[in-house]
């Protein structure tokens, strides 16, 4: 029975490592996609591919464990385990999506705008440091940290937004169709970065406090946070 409980203990240590550090590895993501976009670093490029490739990695480990070190533990260390299940499906899409914008910035045809260059580098910070801050929220279970996470979301929306009035109006001096699709879809892509990096805010609010923000109204969520904060 000993030998079991601590076996259980050591998978829930395992699969909250391979989170810390996948936590990490989609923040140099974002970093190296941002180093990307201002350099054109072939370095980068091929950086943002490993991160892609390492949460892909650390996916399908916990993906594989998940279910027998489940079966093992007790009912907080289930919850801790379903969070760390829930938080690599989240990190590993956000590794997707910044190897899916890096991809269209390499084929990208003409050169990238200034204008679209600073928004694109604007959303690669926004997402580093909110991905920073999962991170040091999900190593200290810090409530602060979820409540930062939730309210910045909505400045990548913001960039995202301005980066498609300036490609829809049709008032303006437009480059060619295919070079405004793939700037509005790398914007996107950023745009569906942010919200996979809120959920993992929200999923480190039920972490520390066991109770789920996913679908409380906005003004009430946001009236909380800030009365927190």
């Amino acid at each position: 029975m000993r030998r079991k409980a601590v076996q259980a203990l050591d998978s829930t240590k395992e699969m909250t490592g391979l989170v810390e550090q996948a936590c990490l590895v989609a923040k140099d993501a974002a970093f190296n996609l941002r180093d990307y976009l201002e350099n054109s670093s072939n370095m980068a490029f091929i950086a943002v591919q490993d991160c892609e490739k390492e949460l892909d990695r650390a996916e399908r480990k916990i993906d594989d464990g998940i279910t027998h070190a489940i079966t093992q533990v007790s009912e907080v260390e289930a919850r801790e385990l379903l969070a760390c299940l829930k938080f690599i499906i989240d990190l590993e899409r956000i590794g997707d999506l910044t190897w899916t914008v890096t991809q269209r910035l390499q084929r990208l045809t003409p050169k990238i705008l200034k204008d679209d260059r600073r928004d694109l580098i604007a959303m690669a910070d926004i997402l580093e440091k909110m991905l920073e801050v999962v991170h040091k929220g999900f190593v200290d279970r810090d409530l602060e940290s979820a409540n930062w996470i939730l309210k910045t979301d909505s400045q990548i929306d913001q960039v995202c937004r301005s980066v498609f009035q300036r490609h829809l109006d049709s008032r303006s001096k437009d480059p060619s169709r295919d070079y405004s699709t793939n700037l509005l879809l790398m914007a996107q892509a950023f745009e569906r970065a942010g919200d996979h990096t809120k959920n993992l805010g929200e999923e480190l609010v039920h972490l520390v406090e066991g109770r789920s923000v996913r679908h409380e109204p906005k003004r009430s969520r946001g009236s909380r946070a800030a009365h927190e904060a």
